[in-house]
């Protein structure tokens, strides 16, 4: 999943840049991102942050915006997860609890 948060980043980043006919160092410099930085993004070899994001398309003149994504994708996928949960849950073996012994409240208050 990784892997394919780095593509989409740096093919937004390059999405961006060609938009704006601006060549990496130009752009890196005017969002203030080193130009191997911006290279290693465009390339999937580092993960921007969502403030890197958005100064690289502040710097020309674009905003960021963010989305919610459709829920159901990830609903079913957390549905999946906690049925595996559920499962290796009851896999484990019974033991029962001890009762917990509590001090006498005689002594605490002593």
């Amino acid at each position: 999943m990784q892997a394919e948060n780095d593509q989409v980043s740096g093919a937004l980043i390059r999405q961006i840049r060609h938009e704006s006919g601006l060549k990496q160092v130009e752009l890196a410099r005017r969002s203030g991102v080193q130009s191997s930085v911006l290279s290693a993004y465009e390339h999937g070899h580092r993960q921007p942050s969502v403030a890197a994001l958005a100064r690289i398309a502040a710097a020309v003149g674009m905003e960021l915006q963010l989305t919610p994504a459709s829920g159901q994708p990830a609903l079913e996928r957390a549905g999946a997860i906690l049925a595996q949960v559920l499962d290796l849950a009851e896999q484990l073996p019974y033991r029962p609890r001890r009762e917990l012994a509590y001090p006498p409240l005689a002594r605490l208050a002593a």
